[in-house]
């Protein structure tokens, strides 16, 4: 059968773009190897879909072209995203730091992009390997479908429990597009030997400041028994390379914290003063860390200054991350320079688009990645229409 396009994969992405296209006039076939379109959305947010955020902005991504999301996003915004969820009358909420999510459940999300394919006239088809991907005079042939245009939106290797491959980055080489490392991204640490202290209170949590270089974010972070986790541990491993040391400030301001503390009680001890603005246990690791056994009154600025550096840069060296079998996306993938920004085409290959996780472009923690599926999804759409309109 003959479409305009041809849409490989039923994420977020790819039911975006072809929901986009075939409202805008398009005959649009959706393809994905899977027995349900959305997967990964069912289990975003625990259930219940952190589907964008109201700060999304550029600053919020990674890529090698740091300049490549602003067309996308700036074209569709997160305003635009939240209009049809309200359109489709999904009760939503509102989070910390501008998380939005459903008030019932992510499947309203995956109902609602099936609707809106439904309106369009794109067809959705199922449990269908991709298999070997024909291209000559012009058309794309796959799965016994033939198309003038093909979109790549299988997304990246995380989680690959629910069927995610690197498929993405091979269809892309095999159309001569160079593809940016894979890595995972908002993932947890793995830690050594030399933090046992520390995996021995697994499952304690508290806010701090996370660094990776210059990068720092300030949300929780979870101990576990492998290693780091928590909302600001998954944010700093999207900037983390191997080798570089992560630390954590855990008590802001430790130094007249401590201060204080001495002038206030000065037969009080580090321990009982930790457990006053920490987890107790947590407060007893970091105690025995810090190792000073004396009544605060009887320790020096000095000491109370060495103390305060290692609450406030708690260094942890990790021996790696869990990898994409924990990765909430991926960092990497097809690289924008072979892409259009405005129009998600790769430059070389008339008719070929790549959106989505698919793409060089990965967001914060906090439904960024998502805003970048429906962003790079509608542009691809509107494009793809566009085209179509010209044969």
């Amino acid at each position: 059968m003959e479409y305009d396009a041809i849409i490989l994969g039923a994420g977020g992405a790819g039911l975006m773009a072809a929901a986009t296209a075939g409202q805008s006039g398009a005959r649009v076939l959706v393809i994905d190897h899977a027995a349900k379109p959305g997967k990964k959305i069912l289990i975003s947010g625990g259930g219940r879909c952190n589907f964008t955020n109201i700060g999304t902005a550029p600053e919020n991504f990674l890529s090698e072209n740091g300049h490549f999301a602003k067309s996308a996003l700036s074209r569709y915004t997160q305003w635009d995203f939240l209009d049809l969820v309200e359109r489709h009358g999904i009760a939503w909420h509102e989070k910390t730091l501008g998380q939005l999510f459903c008030d019932g459940s992510a499947r309203q999300i995956v109902a609602m992009l099936v609707e809106e394919c439904r309106k369009g006239g794109a067809e959705i088809r199922l449990a269908t390997p991709i298999g070997e991907i024909g291209h000559g005079d012009g058309r794309f042939r796959v799965a016994g479908a033939t198309a003038r245009q093909l979109v790549i939106a299988t997304g990246g290797p995380s989680i690959p429990k629910m069927g995610a491959t690197g498929a993405a980055y091979d269809i892309a080489r095999r159309f001569g597009l160079d593809v940016v490392t894979p890595r995972a991204a908002l993932v947890p640490f793995t830690l050594g030997d030399e933090a046992s202290d520390f995996k021995a209170i697994a499952g304690v949590s508290c806010p701090v400041v996370a660094r990776v270089g210059g990068t720092a974010f300030e949300e929780a972070a979870l101990f576990t028994h492998r290693g780091l986790s928590g909302p600001a541990i998954l944010q700093v491993s999207s900037y983390w390379t191997p080798g570089e040391t992560v630390t954590l400030d855990v008590l802001p301001g430790a130094a007249e914290v401590l201060r204080a503390a001495r002038r206030r009680a000065p037969r009080s001890h580090l321990k009982a003063v930790l457990a006053q603005h920490l987890p107790t246990r947590l407060a007893e690791t970091l105690a025995a860390r810090i190792g000073l056994t004396k009544e605060l009154g009887n320790l020096g600025d000095a000491d109370l200054d060495a103390a305060a550096a290692t609450l406030t840069q708690l260094a942890f060296r990790p021996t790696g991350t869990e990898g994409f079998a924990k990765a909430e996306v991926t960092a990497g993938g097809i690289s924008t320079a072979a892409l259009s920004s405005k129009t998600m085409e790769a430059r070389g290959v008339p008719g070929l688009y790549a959106i989505g996780e698919a793409v060089d472009v990965t967001g914060w923690l906090g439904g960024y990645n998502f805003q970048w599926a429906w962003s790079s999804g509608v542009a691809a759409g509107l494009a793809i229409a566009a085209r179509a309109r010209q044969r």
